[in-house]
């Protein structure tokens, strides 16, 4: 039985307003640990996001040989060159899909076998296309249950040449690929078939990858070129505002009638998420872009029809504002979310009739009509943004309790202390 220690109850508030500079993107800092441990020397990221999961990277790039130091949100990363020690105990990736899944690749430039392993959940979700694209260009990549999923092992010895890939479950699987291709022999060449999801999330990666200095090709979502014997250069490297996060904040805006600006962030950012106030506009927000930050006024809210597939990690925030507004809302496009840290189309159409709500599992998203949701006890599947989405309804709706408030620590350990702000 759940105490009142595992639980948050959140309290309503007429009206939000304010000024929040947050965390370092939780996107960023993964991917510029990686380029660092890939490169030659020390490099320096500022901003960096230390959650749950970005210190499971780098941790497992410190058994891999790179020295990563922590002071606040910056950190120093001394880079191996591309070249990893042989590690005989397994990496243990916790329940960080990311951090699975590029690892999966990035071991594959290392000697001798590695080992990839993580909780029960993490080894629930597939890998078998990516082991697959390994396997293709001279890499050994095997589930160890034989099921397509978690703990892995891959033997070292990455050649190169071509491999095929599907876009359909992951865009992971892609940038896995295109961290080690610089560095194989022969280079790599990434053929894309059917439409690629996370769109966004590849062009972060490429943007990276051009920071510390790598070259590519690429023709469109369809074809990605890299040639081979590159090299990662050290960098001094900012890190912006993580845009998933300033989702709830501008939510919580949407939701009150009020205004939230996020300092760090503007709509020109590389990160798919920060383009949520535009669908926050269609709702019924006014959107202001400017040399204070990015700026969400929340109004009357009318449900719409929207394609989440560029940022598949806000269906849940919109999902709870869906609740709230004036109609039906249609959210197409996110088929891949029954893969995440929870089954999330599961996960939010379950809590939302909790709620009292209309809501309604599809093939690729949900159908939810809007109400006038009652208070309840909310179960987060141990999935960090169930917890951080259904918090924004308790700012409208009284009774709203929020279950292991604490798996928040995956992507943004503040995020409590943040909220509280709202209040003040």
């Amino acid at each position: 039985m759940m105490t009142k220690f595992d639980q948050k109850e959140i309290q309503p508030l007429d009206r939000v307003e304010a000024f929040l500079t947050l965390p370092g993107s939780k996107s960023y800092t993964h991917r510029a640990l990686m380029a660092a441990a890939l490169a030659e020397g020390e490099s320096r990221l500022s901003n960096a996001l230390a959650a749950e999961d970005t210190e499971l990277t780098a941790l497992a790039l410190e058994q891999l040989g790179a020295r990563i130091a922590w002071r606040n949100s910056e950190v120093r990363v001394t880079g191996c060159g591309g070249r990893w020690r042989p590690v005989a105990e397994p990496l243990d990736l916790g329940n960080s899909g990311t951090s699975m899944r590029f690892l999966t690749a990035l071991v594959a430039l290392g000697e001798g076998d590695y080992v990839l392993t993580g909780t029960e959940r993490l080894c629930q979700r597939p890998l078998g296309e990516l082991l697959a694209a390994l396997e293709q260009v001279g890499v050994q990549a095997v589930s160890m249950r034989g099921d397509g999923c978690p703990p892995v092992r891959v033997t070292g010895g990455l050649a190169g040449g071509r491999a095929t890939l599907s876009g359909g479950i992951s865009s992971q699987y892609l940038s896995a690929l295109l961290f080690i291709g610089p560095l194989a022999p022969q280079g790599l060449e990434i053929a894309i078939t059917g439409e690629l999801v996370s769109r966004p999330y590849v062009d972060l990666t490429l943007e990276v990858l051009g920071e510390f200095g790598i070259s590519y090709y690429r023709e469109g979502y369809r074809l990605f070129r890299l040639p081979g014997g590159q090299r990662y250069l050290r960098q001094d490297y900012q890190i912006e505002a993580d845009a998933s996060s300033a989702s709830y904040f501008w939510a919580a805006a949407a939701l009150t009638g009020g205004r939230v600006t996020i300092t760090n962030l503007s709509l020109e950012s590389g990160q798919g998420d920060a383009a949520f106030p535009r669908v926050l506009a269609r709702l019924g927000c006014r959107v202001e872009s400017g040399p204070a930050g990015l700026t969400v006024q929340g109004g009357p809210l009318t449900g719409l029809e929207v394609d989440m597939g560029a940022m598949p990690d806000l269906v849940p925030t919109l999902a709870v504002l869906a609740a709230f507004a004036q109609g039906e809302t249609v959210i197409t496009g996110v088929a891949h979310l029954r893969h995440k840290e929870s089954d999330r189309l599961h996960a939010v159409a379950t809590e939302l009739q909790t709620l009292g709500i209309e809501a309604q599992e599809t093939a690729d998203g949900l159908i939810i009509r809007g109400g006038q949701p009652h208070g309840a006890l909310i179960h987060t599947y141990n999935d960090h943004r169930i917890a951080m989405s259904f918090a924004v309804a308790g700012l409208k709706t009284p009774g709203v309790v929020i279950a292991d408030p604490d798996c928040v620590v995956k992507s943004f350990p503040d995020f409590w202390e943040f909220f509280a702000r709202l209040y003040h």
